[in-house]
């Protein structure tokens, strides 16, 4: 009898998972599907104007600094979601703005060197280039370590319980930093 191949195998999802409704073969109907599609879009449509909205103002920039943001953020957005769902992971997910970058941010933004800029518009334009340079270095370097596969090798040898400590002092190191009122 000739073994059977790997993707003439079906287990059905509702099979092996009786308490879900959808597993990572399943489809919802169109309805619903439309209605979560709508939700995501206004998740990401939120973060793609609140983020600017919060710090153009405090980088010296005005309506119209913030109107080519928001029309920044949301083109490269539609551009690495279709170079995601192509290339990618190819899956249809929503690229955009991360809050998780906003600390960060707000750091270079406090910086003496652009404060100390008198002209709002001189120091937004400066502040951008400041905040892009920082993104294009830390993301050089996240894909040295991911395409070399360093991260790889060394992930192994870092554990939960050691990892945890470590994050949590350079984090409490960075706070007086990012949080100086604080």
């Amino acid at each position: 009898m000739a073994e059977a191949k790997p993707e003439e195998i079906s287990h059905p999802p509702m099979e092996q998972l009786q308490g879900f409704e959808y597993c990572i073969d399943s489809n919802p109907p169109w309805g619903e599907a439309i209605i979560l599609a709508f939700q995501h879009y206004i998740l990401a449509l939120g973060t793609a104007v609140m983020i600017p909205a919060v710090l153009v103002p405090m980088m010296g920039g005005d309506d119209g600094d913030r109107v080519r943001v928001v029309q920044t953020l949301l083109f490269v957005t539609g551009i690495n979601t279709l170079l995601q769902s192509l290339f990618g992971t190819r899956l249809p997910t929503v690229i955009g703005g991360s809050y998780a970058f906003v600390i960060p941010i707000v750091a270079i933004i406090q910086d003496s060197s652009l404060a100390a800029i008198p002209d709002g518009h001189e120091r937004f334009l400066e502040t951008m280039r400041a905040i892009q340079g920082a993104l294009i270095v830390s993301s050089s370097i996240q894909i040295i370590l991911g395409y070399s596969q360093l991260w790889g090798i060394f992930s192994r040898f870092f554990s939960p319980v050691g990892m945890a400590p470590v994050v949590s002092l350079l984090g409490f190191g960075l706070f007086e930093r990012g949080f100086p009122v604080v």
